[in-house]
């Protein structure tokens, strides 16, 4: 059993409320909420959320909504929250990006096909790198895998270095892949996850997953073509319907 829960803050430092945003007639969280709710996996959708704005909101289209503390550092230990309140029968969770509203329920499936045997512990996305721009941008994640697709390492630069090549072409060289941040995870390992305290690793890159190699747990890596379109601040609205070739102008 696998349930899908959206964390979704209110108190966004960048772009408080974005949540409640609307978005061409449906408020953010309605429109990842319905996308989610498309995915053939899920034996369960709920939002977990600090805010009864949010909580009402949802419930008020017909959505299912927890509150939850209003401390929690990560989506990760708002997940773990919300999962406590919906009981023990779940043996996964996954945990959809609140602030991407044109998500593809595929790729939820796709994440969730490598869950059926119970032995992944924690799984998440990437997609391949195709450009040097990305290759470079530091806002992308990469990530390093051993032969078992399992993330050996995810790091804001360029790894690996490649000797003798001009780093312009790097990526035709080497298959990079970078970060596409859905996460699933057991729930054994999720409860484990929430009471580590912060590592040096995780510090350093500001990458929570960090934090859970460094204790020994493996990350699943799973291919993705989908790309991310995520909403930060007030100005990335125009831009993902634009990129995504939704936008309505104005008249």
């Amino acid at each position: 059993m696998i349930a899908g829960i959206i964390p979704a803050r209110y108190a966004s430092t960048r772009f408080p409320g974005k949540s409640l945003i609307d978005i061409q007639g449906k408020s953010m969280i309605q429109r990842v909420y319905e996308a989610a709710a498309k995915s053939k996996s899920l034996h369960k959708l709920i939002v977990a959320t600090d805010d009864e704005r949010i909580l009402h909101h949802v419930q008020s289209f017909g959505g299912e909504a927890v509150m939850t503390g209003a401390d929690h550092p990560t989506g990760t230990d708002r997940c773990w929250d919300a999962l406590q309140q919906l009981g023990g029968e779940y043996q996964y969770v996954i945990n959809i990006q609140g602030d991407e509203p044109f998500i593809n329920p595929a790729q939820i499936d796709e994440l969730a096909a490598i869950l059926h045997d119970g032995t992944v512990e924690l799984a998440t996305q990437m997609i391949p790198v195709s450009n040097y721009e990305e290759l470079f941008d530091k806002g992308e994640v990469k990530i390093v895998l051993n032969d078992k697709m399992e993330a050996l390492y995810f790091s804001r630069m360029v790894i690996p270095f490649i000797k003798g090549v001009d780093e312009s072409v790097w990526h035709k060289h080497h298959t990079y892949y970078r970060h596409v941040g859905m996460y699933a995870y057991r729930r054994d390992v999720l409860e484990k996850i929430t009471m580590l305290p912060v590592s040096a690793l995780e510090k350093a890159e500001s990458l929570e997953q960090l934090r859970w190699m460094e204790h020994g747990f493996k990350i699943k890596c799973v291919t993705t073509h989908f790309e991310s379109h995520c909403i930060d601040t007030p100005e990335d609205v125009e831009k993902v319907l634009r990129h995504i070739g939704k936008f309505i102008p104005n008249p």
